[in-house]
């Protein structure tokens, strides 16, 4: 899958006040816009995801999915902040022609949606199909859908809330203070607060699971053991997958941004912004999600004007939404089909 870019040359204004000197911002397409630009698909990514959907969503994008790019238009870009091709805090700051590390500015969703919405003029698409997102990228679509609100005929927000918890910011803070911890944080370095990073991403494994997970998953091997246990196994295996693929300045950035989530902020109340969604909506919760409790999807679909809730049950608590792409793929079919019946309806009443 090729990386494309998109470099935006002008002064990007930032909901804290701050600026950037520009951005650039990796996406990736995938299928053919077709002529009345009506099949666009616009994935959102998660905290740790990248532009390329096919590599961590495999399940649902590709060729016979439920994402197809032989009738899709798919579309990815990798946030703002994030270090997958996209402006970050290891990217160089023009200004200085150093990279930025600790001083790169304070950004939100708004922000990222901002310049999503930049490229997305880029790429000439005056309509979204569907937008959709799970997490983070979730907390994406919801943004894009209040800012831009005619925008996005269908809205599929996953395992999300309207506002960053005190449940959710306080596990974000922990693994800040994990990274915190590192002696190396405080060094200008692209390696810099690394150790803390993997304890960080162990303590985040926790909220992204759930107690039946890690029963199920990391049993005990016999009832002899003292030491070698599968479950401190894989934390210590999730510790060393992320700083292979990531960077504690980033990882800090983004659970930032994450904890900036408010529809709310500026506008009024989050029943307020909310109500400013005309998108078609679904919102999928996930039982045992314990980061983003099914209370918040619920909410959500309460208070957005056209919205159903559905629910999906399974071991996988907050990760669910990656994992479980068969009841995913199943309740966005219903739901896209009765859209079609809806319609179908409309159009026989107005005959009579």
């Amino acid at each position: 899958m090729d990386i494309h870019y998109f470099n935006y040359k002008y002064s990007f204004p930032l909901e804290s006040g701050e600026s950037l000197p520009g951005f650039r911002l990796a996406y990736t397409t995938r299928g053919t816009l077709n002529s009345d630009g009506s099949n666009v698909v616009w994935i959102c990514h998660a905290l740790t995801g990248n532009a390329d959907p096919g590599d961590w969503w495999n399940g649902m994008v590709g060729p016979g999915k439920y994402f197809n790019p032989d009738t899709d238009f798919i579309v990815c870009a990798n946030i703002l902040g994030s270090c997958y091709g996209s402006t970050g805090p290891l990217s160089v700051n023009t200004t200085t022609g150093k990279p930025f590390y600790h001083d790169f500015p304070t950004i939100t969703i708004r922000d990222m949606v901002e310049a999503l919405d930049l490229l997305r003029q880029e790429l000439g698409i005056d309509k979204i199909h569907t937008c959709i997102g799970g997490s983070v990228g979730g907390e994406q679509a919801v943004e894009w859908a209040i800012l831009r609100p005619n925008l996005i005929e269908n809205l599929v927000l996953i395992a999300v809330s309207a506002v960053a918890s005190p449940w959710c910011i306080a596990f974000n803070e922990a693994q800040r203070m994990a990274i915190e911890a590192d002696p190396t944080w405080i060094e200008r370095r692209d390696d810099a607060g690394a150790s803390g990073m993997k304890a960080a991403r162990a303590m985040a494994m926790i909220s992204y699971r759930n107690y039946d997970t890690y029963g199920f998953t990391q049993a005990l091997d016999n009832n002899e053991q003292l030491d070698g246990y599968k479950a401190a196994g894989y934390q210590r295996y999730q510790g060393e997958k992320i700083a292979d693929r990531f960077n504690a300045f980033t990882y800090w950035t983004l659970s930032k941004v994450m904890d900036s989530h408010n529809v709310g902020r500026n506008r009024g109340s989050i029943l307020n912004a909310l109500n400013q969604i005309k998108a078609r909506a679904l919102v999928v919760g996930i039982r045992s999600d314990l980061l983003f409790p099914i209370a918040e999807q619920q909410f959500l679909a309460r208070h957005i004007p056209n919205a159903v809730y559905e629910e999906i049950d399974s071991l996988y608590g907050h990760d669910g939404f990656l994992i479980e792409f068969r009841p995913l793929g199943s309740i966005l079919r219903k739901w896209m089909a009765s859209a079609t019946s809806d319609s179908n309806k409309m159009a026989e009443a107005v005959k009579k």
